[in-house]
């Protein structure tokens, strides 16, 4: 099969690729419409998140056997449409999923711990043990919306800390297993000190995390987003810091991202709500890096080769 790679990635999927004498080309620099006129071309498309594969793009390329795409979700392409015309899509969640568990678990011990602050402090000569004084995880209920590769991958790592209980919220009923108790929405606001977001996006998680949400919660919260940033409204998120609702956020998402992920802002003001969380001690933040790894890069493509070799040599 002849594969176009319009993203760079870890050598080790074209080196296996060429092994399976499937022909690669690479092209990591021509625009989305200069792709598309030549996608027809090809058997096979590797991607991470450099452009959208809408319909118009997918009713081109019509000898199009499969997508791979070098990270956790697909909301970059147009599914339905994809899967009407008989487009195998390949995702690699198994491929990041314990980088995103350990880098929200990561954020969760820096919020409660005050690592952020106290390294600040001290290399600014000040020396405040009291007011640097942490929480233990110990005791504390962990809720986890949305129980997929990434959710189950957190609570994997919770195993130690001797949490009074791991509890999940998922729209599929079925999914808890012995790291994680399935509960109800009502259940979950109810009794969580710790949210963290491992949901996909879609139509129903975008703005998911508004004020009427946040509002619901018996206790005020800690919340962390490795997932998309989309699903939470910076503005709500705020006015609940603000509130006391919300008493740290780690957010390595951010809803002002682009599509690509590369950039965060369309232009270059900084919305005020960004303003408020990059001054603020409560709240942590990184680039989309939580599943972004040294080792996470050898297994996304690892998975995606895999899954390519199953559904079509195997």
């Amino acid at each position: 099969m002849k594969v176009l790679h319009v993203d760079i990635n870890h050598p080790l999927i074209i080196e296996q690729f060429s092994e399976l004498g499937f022909q690669n080309d690479e092209d990591y620099s021509s625009s989305k419409e200069e792709i598309e006129a030549k996608i027809e071309d090809y058997d096979g498309l590797i991607i991470r998140s450099r452009f959208s594969i809408d319909a118009t793009f997918l009713d081109k390329a019509k000898n199009l056997k499969f997508i791979g795409r070098l990270g956790a979700g697909l909301e970059n392409i147009d599914t339905q449409h994809a899967k009407s015309l008989g487009i195998f899509l390949a995702a690699a969640p198994e491929g990041n999923r314990n980088a995103v568990g350990e880098h929200a678990l990561g954020m969760l011990l820096s919020l409660f711990n005050k690592l952020n602050t106290a390294d600040k402090e001290v290399r600014s000569g000040k020396w405040d043990r009291e007011g640097n004084r942490g929480i233990e995880l110990e005791g504390k209920v962990v809720g986890i919306i949305g129980y997929g590769n990434m959710g189950k991958a957190f609570a994997k790592k919770l195993k130690g800390f001797d949490v009074e209980e791991v509890i999940c919220y998922d729209i599929k009923g079925g999914v808890e297993d012995e790291n994680a108790r399935q509960v109800g929405i009502m259940e979950f606001q109810n009794r969580v000190d710790v949210v963290s977001l491992h949901v996909p996006q879609t139509e129903l998680t975008i703005g998911m995390v508004d004020a009427e949400f946040l509002e619901k919660f018996k206790n005020p919260i800690w919340i962390i987003n490795t997932a998309r940033g989309k699903c939470i409204i910076t503005t709500a998120l705020v006015d609940a810091l603000k509130s006391g609702i919300v008493l740290g956020a780690g957010l390595d998402v951010l809803e002002y991202e682009k599509a690509s992920f590369e950039n965060m802002f369309t232009d270059d003001n900084l919305p005020e709500a960004f303003q408020y969380l990059i001054h603020s001690d409560q709240v942590i933040l990184s680039p989309h890096v939580a599943g972004w790894t040294v080792e996470s890069k050898i297994k996304l493509a690892q998975t995606v080769v895999d899954k390519i070799k199953a559904k079509f040599l195997e």
